[in-house]
């Protein structure tokens, strides 16, 4: 069984950086995009920015130019660093991959546990 490990959240001031990291866990054949959603109190779950295998990154309007996503494909793992942080961007943040737990099963699309990140003075 494969699962999504996150860690990183936590409190930090208006302007402040903080880099959010999730870990793939178990049996994993491969694993295609990984990405990046956050879910702010009493609004949607919201998609942030997503990363391939071969490292392309997309970013939604709000972040872009703040957050970066990256990924260390041989840990399995997806990074956001988040930077000029604002009041709005305090939320749960959840981690997302596509995952192929052996060569002939298809692509199962996991999530992780959710970290919050918080930003207020």
């Amino acid at each position: 069984q494969v699962q999504l490990v996150e860690s990183g959240g936590g409190l930090v001031q208006p302007g402040g950086s903080l880099r959010l990291s999730c870990a793939a866990s178990g049996s994993i054949f491969r694993v295609n995009v990984m990405a990046w959603y956050r879910q702010a109190p009493g609004k949607q779950r919201e998609w942030v920015a997503a990363v391939t295998a071969g490292g392309s990154t997309n970013y939604a309007d709000s972040v872009k130019g703040r957050f970066t996503i990256s990924r260390d494909n041989a840990k399995n793992t997806v990074y956001l660093q988040m930077s000029s942080l604002k009041p709005d961007d305090t939320a749960v943040y959840y981690c997302n991959a596509a995952v192929q737990s052996d060569y002939s099963s298809g692509y199962s699309q996991l999530w992780g546990q959710g970290t919050l990140v918080t930003v207020s003075s």
